[in-house]
């Protein structure tokens, strides 16, 4: 057994589609309409046939609560590894993304927790 798809749930696919790939550097995977909206995919590019990440759009009732309750006590709706939370920190900094934690070092691992413009925190994870 594995993981094929996990989702976030965003406000706005188009605009979590730019997000997730223009400034974090993932990369589409499949977009097929769906009635209103899209079954939206993105990919690692250094994974592609792995993991997706479902950009599901958040229009069920019970979504916006959950989101805002996550986000108002900090928790983040996903997590992504990185190889060095520091670099990517300046780098996402650079292109205007606002962290609500800046990289922090708990013991062998190293966490930082982003903005994804979209009503999520996603947390970057570097493993000693």
């Amino acid at each position: 057994m594995r993981i094929n798809i996990t989702s976030v749930f965003v406000d706005d696919q188009a605009k979590a589609l730019a997000f997730y790939t223009d400034v974090l550097g993932f990369q589409k995977k499949h977009d097929v309409p769906v009635g209103g909206a899209r079954w939206l995919t993105v990919v690692s590019p250094e994974h592609p046939e792995g993991t997706e990440l479902l950009l599901e759009p958040d229009g069920h009732p019970a979504v916006k609560p959950y989101k805002d309750a996550l986000v108002a006590d900090g928790i983040p709706a996903a997590s992504f590894a990185v190889d060095d939370v520091q670099a990517e920190h300046r780098r996402l900094t650079a292109l205007g993304v606002r962290f609500t934690q800046d990289p922090l070092t708990m013991g062998p691992v190293t966490t930082a927790v982003l903005d994804d413009t979209c009503g999520n925190l996603i947390q970057l994870t570097q493993a000693e």
